[in-house]
């Protein structure tokens, strides 16, 4: 058993663990910021470089420049988590703040030439890998500053920065892309510069790197191929093929799903049989760990999507018929979901400080409870709903998310031996961020199957009362959802966009009033998405119950507890330290049933 600190050892450590959380505070802020800066801007990032979003190729790119940096941090983030358990968290931290740097700085310079869009996507990719290597060893490296009746803190003091900054880069993405396009991407250089330069001065290797660690090839190649693979196919699926207005019936659809579900299957089998493999499964033996990484995974799921469906909902929707112009819904509909982050930034920091006394279960599991009845909520929601009821419901969402997340994390990290860290990191964010990516697929899927389903009955039948001609009617109600869908996301004049000038052009000026005014797409496309909204709201809410109950399995708090030379002594529950180091060792045995 590791002996107490003295005071004077205290006080030596305690200002180097605040320059942990507040370096690996910023790095996480960058990253989120940059995973959502781009969903507002990507109108103006696809008009200076002169392509139509609205186009096949331009959908093709906008879906990689959307979820290209997702898919793949999300599959290196346990490869760079092994990594720095062998060469060090804090070098591989270093080098994960430069390398996002670089790219920041790369994108900002990206040609406005025929291929730049491709070029600007390469720079996007490369970002998501500086983002793995801050998102793999933040939380090992706060970890491995604080002890374990303080991580709770710190992980909601830093979990502030990936929740608030994924809402921050919203807003940042409309203001700057309205001054230009380009301050989207410098706006992260001179953070990224200054934390850098900050990171290699001021951070400390506290953990003790193996280099006599083999890196698992087989393994890594499986995982990363198969959820790229994976991932990608079921991006693919809804895009149009042929004839057909999803891709479903496209080879490369259900090939890339086959063979990314054969790949993670042959995954699994690899890592129970390598001598060193990249995903510790044995770490899932440990109860707190199995059940923590399970509820993150289901509520990364239901939550995933939340901001895009919500942003569908606000920009194609409820702030046109409420006197917004399209152009201006991307920023405004950022503005109005500022409650749910207001809800996160006051109990994320509380319940991270009260989990550090009484554990994790009640918190996380009460959170996911909390999101249960925010979604079901939702629902209750008409289309163009009170502002006050929205608020209301959206700071609930907050609050269940602020309960949830830091709790959670601190539980997973603090049931670790020292030695997994960084691997039980990039285990727990590639949970996370393989749900996220995971649920943006899904929710996309579902708002286009329910929009293939039943909007063209109802926009055909809206555009001949305004008085289209009925072939036009028939063909713009019968293009791909995907149209429709993706200008409402844009901020786009839905109509102005999908009825061809020369056809527009020719009908009376008060057929082309209305078309083009604010109430005649949301009015027309608001019944097709409302039921979609209904079936992914009812999924959030099943998926984050099964997540409050994986929560409660979880057992009471526990913490891995290793001697001064950080071998394993016991994994007992935290409850019973105390009375361990008072001397009562004949409780040691009972308090080492891992929480049960």
């Amino acid at each position: 058993m590791a002996k107490p600190h003295t005071d004077t050892e205290k006080k030596k450590k305690t200002p180097y663990k605040w320059i942990a959380l507040s370096n690996t505070t910023l790095g996480t802020l960058m990253a989120s910021i940059n995973s959502n800066i781009i969903l507002i801007s990507l109108p103006a990032i696809f008009n200076g470089m002169g392509v139509n979003p609205l186009s096949s190729a331009g959908a093709d790119y906008m879906l990689w420049m959307l979820m290209g940096f997702t898919v793949v941090t999300a599959t290196l983030l346990v490869t760079f988590g092994r990594l720095s358990d062998m060469f060090g968290r804090v070098r591989l931290y270093n080098l994960g703040f430069a390398i996002f740097t670089v790219a920041s700085i790369l994108l900002f310079f990206t040609p406005t030439t025929p291929n730049g869009l491709t070029i600007m996507i390469i720079f996007r990719l490369l970002q998501g890998v500086g983002a793995g290597f801050l998102y793999a060893n933040s939380t090992a490296i706060i970890t491995d500053a604080f002890s374990s009746h303080e991580r709770g803190t710190a992980m909601g003091l830093n979990q502030i920065a990936g929740v608030g900054g994924s809402l921050l880069g919203l807003i940042l993405g409309g203001v700057l892309s309205a001054i230009n396009w380009r301050l989207v991407f410098l706006v992260s250089v001179p953070i990224g510069a200054f934390g850098t330069i900050w990171a290699y001065l001021m951070l400390k290797e506290q953990s003790k790197p193996d280099k006599s660690k083999k890196i698992d090839w087989l393994g890594n190649i499986t995982f990363a191929g198969g959820l790229t693979v994976l991932l990608l196919g079921l991006t693919k699926a809804i895009m149009p093929y042929g004839g057909a207005k999803m891709g479903w019936q496209n080879p490369l659809v259900f090939g890339g799903i086959i063979l990314g579900v054969v790949l993670l299957i042959a995954f699994v089998f690899i890592e129970f049989r390598v001598k060193m493999p990249m995903f510790r499964l044995e770490l899932f033996k440990i109860r707190a760990f199995a059940f923590g990484n399970a509820s993150l995974f289901l509520s990364s799921v239901a939550r995933g999507g939340l901001q895009f469906m919500l942003v569908i909902w606000l920009q194609g929707i409820w702030l046109p018929l409420h006197g917004y112009s399209f152009e201006s819904t991307p920023l405004w509909s950022g503005i109005y979901m500022l409650p749910m982050m207001g809800g996160f930034f006051v109990m994320g920091p509380l319940c991270g400080r009260w989990s550090d006394k009484y554990g994790a279960r009640f918190f996380a599991t009460g959170g996911m409870a909390l999101s249960v009845v925010g979604f079901l909520l939702l629902n209750a929601l008409p289309s163009n709903f009170g502002y006050g009821v929205f608020f209301v419901i959206l700071l609930v969402l907050g609050v269940g998310m602020g309960m949830f997340a830091a709790p959670n994390t601190s539980a997973i990290m603090n049931s670790v031996p020292a030695a997994h860290r960084g691997a039980s990191s990039g285990m727990r964010s590639t949970f996370q961020n393989s749900g996220m990516a995971l649920s943006m697929a899904l929710y996309f899927t579902i708002l286009i199957i329910g929009l293939s389903r039943n909007l063209p009955g109802v926009l055909g039948a809206s555009l001949l009362n305004a008085g289209v001609p009925a072939a036009t009617a028939q063909q713009v109600a019968n293009m791909p959802p995907t149209g429709a869908l993706f200008a409402a996301f844009l901020g786009y004049d839905p109509m102005g966009s999908l009825i061809p000038q020369s056809v527009m052009s020719a009908l009376p000026a008060a057929t082309q009033q209305t078309l083009l005014g604010n109430s005649f797409f949301p009015n027309a496309i608001a019944p097709a998405v409302m039921s979609s909204l209904h079936v992914a709201f009812y999924i959030s809410a099943a998926l984050s119950l099964i997540a409050a109950i994986a929560s409660a399995l979880r057992g009471k708090r526990f913490v891995h507890q290793e001697d001064e030379d950080g071998d394993a002594v016991d994994e007992i529950e935290a409850d019973a330290i105390t009375e361990v180091k008072a001397g009562e060792n004949a409780k040691v045995s009972a308090a080492a049933e891992r929480g049960c």
